[in-house]
Formats: structure tokens, C-alpha cells, sequence
């Protein structure tokens, strides 16, 4: 029986990866760390937290990523822990490099101590782009981060290359492409708006605040996109390879479509708001999957219009059931209000129109 061990359980990935592997018959061990508030409503979401093998650990504590090696003695290790809100990293750009970043040279480290011969997996992600000049990115396409996430990813990257090339650790990265599911956090732009759409469906708002309608990127169904993260793995030589669909539709197409599945028009209930743009846009992310297709023999099956029905289905059925009186895992009812969350950027944009005002 293989062993694995996943850090960031508990998030969308973490959680599909580890039923994943449970399904191939993998013996799953995940890392979380301890605070005041558990939150594991994904994986009890899929019906697998009873299945996994909890360690207690912080991305940031090599003593503690050491003792969850020597506790799973794991085949394979897949890191997908990291500071992943692209927005938030504007907000804390000094923890997104030591979480994200510096993190992912602890962990490797800790792998080349314990044993060198587990497989691992780093989770990158098509937002080292950046705002690119390419209308399709592969492997091959030059970085240009425009984020400090995005340059978290690009060391955390770089360092994997370096310990596979320096020290023959087998260690792969995934150039994952924007994936989707109802297990997307709310503060993410794709369950934001079929949160928003849910809710307004059944009368519980009346609109539904975005930033950058105009953002293209390449959107896929989360689950597939953990089935080519095993086939990374299981390949003979470690690699990179971009995960993504080839196809890229705008966020304003994205509105629209999960408006129109509930028959109601978005332009009635869309407002835009300056404090929810990134400081510095990506307008447009498309990736060139041919490599995954021919090496991994991978391609995804969910197209764009079925992934948006997906994702609006199961929060109007969450929905549903809450406004029942059901109790069930998930996390819509104890987020907050975006009215409630000050951030930099909101507070710079208030000020420039305090002062437009004064003059």
C-alpha cells in the first residue's frame, strides 16, 4: 500500500486530492495546523474525514514538517499548503513569501534529511505568468508575476527545480491553470459569484458586488485537475506540466452564464467596486495543455458552462437546506461581508475620493 502526505488539507485541493488517493487505495496522511477554530467542513463535505490520517503541523516549522515525514514515512508528498488568495498577499506580502515561498524550501529540505527518495509534488499556478504579452502559456513561457503570491509561487517553483536538478530528488511541479468547485473558498471570484447567485435565486440579497469584470482566465473542474497531479507523479522522470483547458472565458461571462441558469438578467443585480481590483491586473490567462495531453495522456472533461452549473446547483442546494434548518459542512453562513473587510487598497481608494471631494 503507497502512503502519501498532503499538506493543506483542508483546502479544495488538498481535500479532492485525498479521496483521490483513497480511491487508488493510498494510505493518506495530511498535515493541518492547530488553531482555535478547525476547519475541516471539505472533507467531511466528501465523506472522507474519518479515512485520513491527521498530523498536526506548520508549514513554517521545519521541526514539525520533519516529524510529519517521520510519522507518515510517505511514497509521495504533495504540497498543496500555502497562502493561496491572490488579493490577501497585497494585504500580508510578508507572509505569503514565508508561507508560500520559503515554506516549500523547508519542506524539501526536510525530504532530502529524511529520505530522498519520496516523490514530491509542488502545487504551482498559471498567476507566475503574470499580465503576460503571450496569448497562450506553456512550459516554456517566461514568468512575469505580478503579484506577491504569484512571486511566492515562482521561488517555491524555482527552489523544486534546483533540489531536483542539485540533489536527483524526484520533485515535479504542476503549472495549474484556475480550477473550480463547489469546495472553492468564498473569498474566490468563481464561488463568489455562485454564492451571489444563489442567494439572490432565493431572495436572500438583492446584488452581488465584483471587481475587474473584464479578467479572462482558462477555468477548470477542480477534481480532474487532482487526477493530473497523481499522473505527475507516476511518470518516470520528475517534470512540469501546465494543467489547464486551452479555453479562457471572462468573469463578465462567468455572471452571465450563472445568471441566465436561474433565468434572471445580471445587469439588474452586478454592481463594480474599485476597492475589489488588484493593484495590478492579470487580464488574461490561457494555457497550452498539449504536453499534459501527450505525456500524462490527460485532458479535462468538465467544459466551462457545465462547471458554472456545477458550482451554482450545489450552492442553491446548500443554500436550500440551510434556509430548511438542515446542519451540514460548509462555509458560506460564517463569512463575512465583504462591507466588513477593510483592506489597503479599499482604504487608499477612499481616501483618493475623500480628497477628490476636498478639492
Amino acid at each position: 500500500m503507497k502512503r502519501a502526505l498532503i499538506t493543506g488539507l483542508t483546502g479544495q485541493d488538498g481535500a479532492y486530492l485525498a479521496k483521490l488517493l483513497l480511491n487508488k487505495g493510498y494510505k493518506v496522511y495530511g498535515t493541518f495546523r492547530r488553531v482555535s477554530t478547525p476547519n475541516f467542513w471539505r472533507p467531511l463535505s466528501l465523506g472522507i474525514y474519518s479515512k485520513i490520517h491527521l498530523i498536526p503541523a506548520d508549514l513554517l516549522d521545519m521541526g514539525s514538517l520533519l516529524e510529519a515525514l517521520k510519522v507518515s514515512d510517505p511514497d509521495e508528498v504533495y504540497n498543496m499548503g500555502a497562502s493561496s488568495y491572490v488579493a490577501s498577499s497585497f494585504e500580508e506580502p510578508v507572509v505569503a513569501q514565508e508561507i508560500t515561498g520559503i515554506s516549500v524550501t523547508k519542506l524539501l529540505e526536510s525530504i532530502r534529511q529524511y529520505n530522498a527518495n519520496i516523490k514530491f509534488y509542488q502545487a504551482s499556478t498559471s498567476e507566475m505568468y503574470g499580465d503576460n504579452k503571450f496569448k497562450t502559456q506553456n512550459e516554456r513561457t517566461e514568468f512575469n508575476p505580478s503579484s506577491p503570491y504569484a512571486v511566492s509561487k515562482l521561488y517555491a517553483h524555482k527552489i523544486a527545480n534546483v533540489y531536483r536538478n542539485s540533489y536527483n530528488i524526484f520533485a515535479s511541479c504542476g503549472i495549474l491553470f484556475n480550477h473550480e468547485s463547489p469546495l472553492r473558498g468564498m473569498e474566490f471570484v468563481s464561488r463568489k459569484i455562485t454564492n451571489g447567485v444563489a442567494e439572490i435565486s432565493l431572495g436572500l440579497k438583492n446584488k452581488l458586488v465584483l471587481g475587474n469584470l473584464n479578467a479572462k482566465r482558462d477555468w477548470g473542474f477542480a477534481p480532474e485537475y487532482m487526477d493530473a497531479i497523481h499522473k505527475i507523479l507516476q511518470q518516470d522522470k520528475p517534470d512540469n506540466f501546465v494543467i489547464s483547458t486551452g479555453e479562457s472565458h471572462s468573469v463578465a461571462e462567468f455572471v452571465k452564464l450563472a445568471f441566465d441558469l436561474v433565468g434572471l438578467n445580471w445587469k439588474k443585480y452586478v454592481k463594480t467596486d474599485k476597492k475589489f481590483f488588484r493593484p495590478m491586473e492579470v487580464s488574461a490567462l490561457k494555457g497550452d495543455n498539449t504536453k499534459a495531453k501527450k505525456k500524462l495522456k490527460w485532458k479535462p472533461k468538465t467544459d466551462f458552462k457545465k462547471l458554472v452549473k456545477i458550482m451554482l446547483d450545489e450552492d442553491i442546494k446548500r443554500w436550500t437546506q440551510f434556509l430548511d434548518g438542515k446542519a451540514f459542512p460548509w462555509d458560506a453562513p460564517l463569512y463575512p461581508s465583504e462591507s466588513q473587510i477593510i483592506t489597503r487598497v479599499s482604504e487608499e481608494t477612499t481616501k483618493r475620493k475623500r480628497q477628490k471631494t476636498k478639492n
